[in-house]
């Protein structure tokens, strides 16, 4: 029986992990439950894999490399470009399962999935891009070459917020440089990445270079930090388990991404296009019901167009309409579990007992993992919400006088992933952009995820970048050749 009536293709609903080319189960049979967060319904139990199993799964990608990394990188390309148009092909039923196990609003799963896509499309045309250097030699003698070379086995732990695109924005690098992938995606939601391996394979990859491992982290997670033949591991998530992972990959020495938590300040000067930067709150703030890394957590306006802006902002958030992802009109999905709801809560009131003022919203629906979208007025540096990510639909002012006084704010966090403002002013947009301590940041627009662009942040934000031509150095080494005698 499939998944769902909807589901055109029941064969990408996929419940075993895919390993060296196989589909298989869990060395003692054991499986976990996936749920859907609009309904609590279980729609999957898949296969609970351990450390045995990652280690066969590493095993099989290093044996897989050799001949991966001397295949030319246009032959690699030509299969990624095939997996693209899969993914296009099947973006509606990919869309389905992402809904069924994350909760997003099906038309905002669709954007996701051709959001993954592209970094496919643009990492297969970036595959012939791999170039190296002939420097100038300091004696006649001597030629020096410079070669950048696949770093080897690549391991990518993904979250549940995005399980398509997170996949997708570090295996397709990764298989362009010629390193094959071993990937654990979220308990939470790893039907789209089974989905993605099933794709995979009719696209024709080669046993062993795509491998995705489902199960609890504990296990699978400690053997990818310490076996010595992963030599690059990729993450986002937490900061706090960012931490752990960095901590695990030293004895190894590995080469690793590191994509984590962001308190993301979004700027309204007095002389900001207010109907753009609602527009851009909005796209920010509620996408995904503000579970995202790079949503606005601090919105900061200025005096002489708070209140206008509050009004605004209050009215579109009024708009909204919340409830399961595949239903007609649903603009606000749920959160991903009980835990996200008590943590938003908690943040609201908090809030609201320091002095804050609900304009719209202020509690949860009283329906499971459903939150109404929330507008806060008076908001402090001394809130719960000013140094925690919320990570839901709640959207927080805080009044500022200056310049300087924003700035301040803005960058008193320790996290610098994105930052966002608004101003018509030009002097005051190169003066804020280059004074604002974040990896990212976007002026007069709502948002800045793109393939083309670099993704990552600074300070406890993260390491490397992903996306853009500097997305493929993170999976090449580079290698100095030298060349005597030739005088």
């Amino acid at each position: 029986m499939p998944l769902h009536p909807d589901l055109r293709d029941p064969r990408l609903f996929k419940e075993s992990a895919y390993v060296d080319g196989h589909w298989i189960a869990a060395d003692n049979g054991a499986t976990f439950a996936v749920e859907n967060p609009a309904t609590g319904a279980v729609i999957a139990q898949v296969a609970a894999l351990e450390a045995a199993e990652t280690a066969r799964a590493i095993a099989a990608a290093e044996a897989a490399w050799p001949a991966w990394r001397e295949r030319p990188a246009a032959e690699r390309a030509v299969l990624l470009e095939r997996w693209y148009a899969l993914m296009l092909e099947h973006q509606n039923d990919l869309a389905l399962l992402m809904t069924l196990e994350q909760g997003k609003p099906l038309g905002e799963a669709r954007g996701e999935i051709a959001y993954g896509a592209s970094f496919v499309k643009w990492f297969a045309e970036e595959a012939r891009r791999a170039y190296g250097d002939i420097l100038p030699a300091p004696t006649r003698d001597r030629r020096v070459l410079v070669l950048r070379q696949p770093v080897g086995v690549a391991a990518a732990i993904t979250p549940w917020n995005f399980p398509n695109a997170m996949i997708t924005r570090k295996a397709a690098p990764a298989l362009v440089a010629g390193c094959p992938v071993v990937i654990k995606p979220s308990d939470l939601t790893p039907l789209s990445a089974l989905a993605l391996a099933e794709l995979a394979d009719r696209a024709g990859f080669p046993p062993g270079v795509f491998n995705v491992l489902t199960g609890m982290p504990a296990g699978i997670g400690g053997e990818l930090t310490g076996n010595p033949a992963v030599r690059k591991l990729s993450f986002t998530g937490s900061t706090r388990i960012g931490q752990l992972l960095l901590a695990q990959c030293a004895a190894t020495v590995k080469r690793t991404s590191m994509e984590l938590g962001g308190n993301a300040p979004f700027i309204v000067f007095d002389d900001a296009d207010l109907d753009l930067a609602v527009a851009g709150v909005l796209q920010s703030k509620f996408r995904n019901a503000g579970q995202t890394c790079v949503c606005a957590n601090r919105i900061l306006v200025q005096d002489g167009i708070h209140d206008r802006f509050a009004e605004r902002l209050t009215a579109e958030a009024a708009k909204f309409k919340v409830g399961n992802g595949l239903e007609t009109g649903v603009t606000l999905g749920p959160l991903i579990n009980r835990q996200a709801v008590d943590k938003v809560a908690r943040h609201v009131d908090d809030a609201l007992t320091q002095g804050a003022r609900a304009l719209f919203g202020g509690l949860p629906s009283g329906h499971d993992q459903f939150v109404i979208p929330t507008v806060l007025t008076g908001a402090t540096a001394d809130m719960l919400l000013a140094s925690e990510e919320t990570f839901g639909p709640v959207a927080p002012l805080f009044r500022f006088r200056d310049e300087a006084e924003a700035l301040a704010l803005a960058n008193a966090t320790p996290y610098g992933l994105a930052a966002y403002y608004y101003t018509q002013d030009l002097r005051r947009a190169w003066r804020v952009g280059e004074q604002l301590d974040f990896g990212m940041v976007a002026l007069n627009t709502g948002t800045l995820s793109m393939e083309v662009a670099p993704f990552g942040g600074v300070k406890q934000s993260g390491l490397g970048r992903e996306g853009s031509h500097l997305g493929l150095d993170e999976y090449l080494e580079v290698k100095a050749w030298h060349l005597g005698g030739l005088d």
